[in-house]
């Protein structure tokens, strides 16, 4: 087995941006979230986020396209979440995603850990809160 160390933070959008991950919801969307990725062979570090977007720290293997493990994770998640939820669920298409060195790692997890402290408190990392946005529908 190769021995490999890559960690990715994640971050994607509820559809339109809306405030589709209530309090109540949030336990769900996480935990759907964290099981699907470690189904595809996924090293979940930390899942957080606010109402309309999710961040997650990861370790991907070689073998996975990015593209392709984001792509898993949004569609199984929001297929999965719609299974409980009262209203429909979505993502936006696009996402954003950096890489980061193990020694940041604990920063990282706790930056997404206290994900609803640093919007109240405005004490975001601006360059990996960037989601890009999806061109307007016509």
């Amino acid at each position: 087995m190769p021995r490999w160390r890559l960690f990715y933070h994640l971050v994607w959008a509820t559809k339109g941006r809306e405030p589709l991950i209530t309090p109540m919801m949030e336990p769900l969307v996480h935990r759907q979230l964290r099981q699907i990725a470690q189904h595809h062979g996924l090293s979940v570090h930390a899942v957080g986020g606010i109402t309309d977007h999710v961040h997650m720290a990861v370790s991907i293997p070689p073998a996975i396209a990015v593209a392709v493990a984001v792509k898993r994770i949004k569609g199984a998640s929001s297929h999965a979440i719609n299974k409980s939820a009262e209203e429909p669920f979505a993502w936006q298409g696009d996402y954003s995603v950096d890489t980061f060195s193990e020694r940041h790692l604990s920063k990282v997890v706790a930056y997404i850990n206290n994900q609803h402290r640093h919007h109240a408190d405005n004490t975001l990392w601006p360059s990996i809160e960037e989601i890009p946005e999806p061109p307007d529908e016509e």
